[in-house]
C-alpha cells in the first residue's frame, strides 16, 4: 500500500479515536481522594532521600526477554515490553525482531506534543514468522485483572475509578475490578493500528512524547515504555505533513537495528535496575512527589497525578 494512502488511513483513524468516548464503567464517578490539606505540609523526606535510603531489595533488574534495544544514529532507545498487559502482542513484537523486521526501517512520524512512530510505513514488508493482524489487547478482563499485581494511588484520578502502578508500568483499573489496563503516560509505548480493531500486530510502534494522550486508553493496545532514551524520541526533528509524518523519504530517521536484550550475550546487555513499585520505598517515594518539600515549593499539592510519578532507573552498580 503506498504511504500516502497508510497516512490517509491513519489520519482517519486517529480522528475518530481521538473522539471515542469511554465505556460506561470508565465514566462513573471516581471515589473522592483525600482531602487537600489544610496547610503546606513541609515535613518528611524529599523524593532524593528517599531513593538514597533505599535498598538493593527496592530494585528490580527488567527480563532481558522484554527489553528492546533500538539503535539509531541519535543513540539507543531502550523499551521494556508489558506481556501481562498484552501476550499476544509482545511475542509478536519478539518475533517480528527476531526477524530482523525493523532493520533498515525508519522514525517515520514525530508529531508535536504527541508521539513519535516507526515501522513499516509504506507496507513494503511481509513477516515471515508474525501475525499481520491481531485480536485488541486494549484491557485486560475477568480472572486475569486479579492476578495482575496493582499499587494503587491515594488519589483519584480524571480518566478512572483508579489509576496505580503494575510493575513500574502507569496503569487503571474499573470500580468492580474487572479490567485493568495501561495509561497513555508520557514514553509508554503502543501499538498503531488502522480503523479495523485488529489491525496492529507491532509492526508498527510509537512512544507518546507529549502531555498525556489519556484519550486513548482502551482505544489502542499498549505494549510497553521507554526506559531509557526518551531523549532522543522527543528531540527529533517534527514532521510537516499531517499528523507529524516526514514528508520525504530522506527526511525519516534510520533504525539500524532492534534486538532483544536475551538474544545478546550478557556482558552486552545494558545493567539497567527500574526502581519497585511494591515496597515501602516506594510508596515514600509517591508520598514525596505528592507533597513536594524541596526548597523551591513554599505550597506542596497534595496530590499527584499517575503520569506525574518519573520512574527511577539506574545502572546496576549504582546499587547498594
Amino acid at each position: 500500500m503506498r504511504r500516502s494512502m497508510v497516512a490517509a488511513r491513519l489520519a482517519a483513524a486517529l480522528v475518530c479515536l481521538s473522539a471515542t468516548a469511554y465505556a460506561a464503567d470508565a465514566a462513573q464517578p471516581a471515589s473522592p481522594g483525600p482531602a487537600a490539606p489544610k496547610a503546606a505540609i513541609k515535613t518528611g523526606p524529599v523524593a532524593a532521600d528517599v531513593l538514597a535510603a533505599s535498598s538493593p531489595a527496592d530494585w528490580r533488574s527488567p527480563d532481558p526477554e522484554n527489553l528492546l534495544y533500538m539503535d539509531l544514529a541519535q543513540g539507543r532507545v531502550i523499551i521494556e515490553l508489558a506481556p501481562a498487559f498484552a501476550p499476544a502482542h509482545v511475542d509478536n513484537i519478539r518475533k517480528l525482531v527476531r526477524e530482523g523486521w525493523f532493520d533498515g526501517l525508519a522514525v517515520d512520524r514525530v508529531q508535536d506534543n504527541y508521539v513519535t512512530q516507526w515501522g513499516d510505513a509504506d507496507n513494503t514488508r511481509t513477516p515471515k514468522t508474525a501475525q499481520t493482524k491481531l485480536a485488541p489487547e486494549f484491557v485486560v478482563r475477568g480472572a486475569a485483572v486479579a492476578k495482575l499485581p496493582f499499587t494503587p494511588l491515594p488519589d483519584r484520578d480524571t480518566y478512572a475509578p483508579e489509576a496505580g502502578y503494575s510493575d513500574s508500568f502507569p496503569a487503571a483499573r474499573d470500580a468492580k475490578g474487572q479490567q485493568a489496563w495501561l495509561i497513555h503516560c508520557y514514553g509508554m509505548v503502543g501499538v498503531g493500528r488502522d480503523m479495523a480493531l485488529d489491525s496492529g500486530s507491532g509492526a508498527e510502534l510509537y512512544a507518546v512524547i507529549g502531555q498525556a494522550p489519556r484519550h486513548l486508553d482502551r482505544n489502542i493496545t499498549v505494549v510497553g515504555r521507554v526506559l531509557r532514551g526518551m531523549d532522543i524520541l522527543s528531540s527529533l526533528p517534527r514532521g510537516t505533513a499531517a499528523l507529524g509524518f516526514y514528508d520525504k523519504p530522506e527526511q525519516r530517521i534510520p533504525i539500524a537495528k532492534v534486538r532483544l536484550a536475551a538474544d545478546l550475550p550478557a556482558d552486552q546487555r545494558e545493567k539497567l535496575m527500574v526502581l519497585r513499585t511494591d515496597t515501602p520505598t516506594w510508596a515514600a517515594y509517591v508520598e514525596a512527589r505528592r507533597n513536594r518539600r524541596e526548597d523551591f515549593f513554599p505550597a506542596p499539592a497534595g496530590h499527584v497525578d499517575v503520569c506525574n510519578i518519573p520512574l527511577p532507573i539506574r545502572m546496576a552498580d549504582a546499587s547498594k
